[in-house]
């Protein structure tokens, strides 16, 4: 199994950038072929650290070939194009493989 990390950097206006991710970005997401699953964390730091990241979101697929697949499709072009329209520049990507 593979998943896809998104790790969102704090916004400057959190209740737009929640308004969007879940009423309009999510379901996109929610749509791709081949994804099992998606999990979305809102992060806190530990006591004594510190980070820019607000938010992540795991996106879990059965393979590469299933990953590859799904960012290919119509749905995974239309998630991706949609992260303009609220994380320009905001968003960092990992993938990895699951143990």
């Amino acid at each position: 199994m593979v998943k896809l990390v998104a790790m969102y950097k704090t916004p400057s206006d959190i209740e737009m950038f929640e308004k969007h991710y879940f009423e309009k970005h999510m379901p996109l997401v929610d749509v791709i072929p081949g994804l099992i699953k998606s999990e979305v964390s809102k992060l806190k730091v530990l006591p004594g650290t510190e980070s820019e990241y607000y938010m992540m979101t795991e996106m879990y697929y059965e393979d590469m070939d299933a990953f590859n697949a799904a960012m290919g499709s119509p749905e995974g072009k239309a998630s991706a194009r949609d992260l303009a329209n609220f994380a320009k520049n905001r968003v960092d990507f990992f993938l990895g493989k699951v143990k």
